[in-house]
């Protein structure tokens, strides 16, 4: 009984933190998936960002509980500190998944085009004219009239032109 008089503050404050980290994520998570059903996003889209946003919340929550716990906060920033330098040397030398992940919620906010729709990217080098069969965190599988498929990424998708394609379809009768 002593053990819990002597740590009431602090699981007090733990049982704050966890009911706010319970309410966040089922607040964020329907308010993300009320803009994707809002602008008729694809599931498969509004599940990364909420587990982008869960990740984060879980960061935040994780080291509020270490502070809350008595973990000296100079060692937390040192710590804190270390870490962010190795990943960002890390990121710095493959700066080019940050910006993949970076555009592919920017892709998911925006939304200019979903699976199906049928794309020309303006590349003076390499244009391209495909289907969108897929849009995952770091890239869009496209396949094109020849049945090639080509992994873009997302970022560069950012940085070109693109157009998008109507092409009109056809009803098919489908028989067992």
């Amino acid at each position: 009984m002593s053990l819990i008089n002597d740590y009431l503050k602090e699981l007090i404050s733990s049982g704050i933190v966890l009911t706010l980290w319970f309410i966040l994520r089922m607040l964020f998570a329907k308010v993300v998936l009320n803009y994707a059903k809002h602008n008729q996003n694809i599931e498969h889209r509004t599940n990364l960002v909420l587990k982008y946003i869960n990740i984060l919340l879980n960061i935040i929550v994780f080291i509020s509980l270490i502070i809350i716990w008595g973990v000296q906060t100079a060692d937390i920033f040192i710590t804190i500190s270390s870490v962010a330098t190795v990943i960002g040397v890390a990121m710095f030398a493959q700066w080019s998944i940050l910006s993949n992940v970076t555009s592919g919620m920017i892709l998911f906010f925006s939304f200019p085009f979903k699976i199906g729709d049928t794309i020309k990217i303006h590349d003076k080098d390499f244009p391209i004219e495909a289907e969108i069969i897929d849009i995952n965190a770091f890239h869009v599988n496209l396949k094109t009239a020849d049945g090639e498929r080509i992994v873009y990424p997302n970022n560069l998708l950012l940085q070109k032109g693109i157009s998008i394609i109507d092409i009109p379809r056809t009803e098919h009768e489908f028989f067992d």
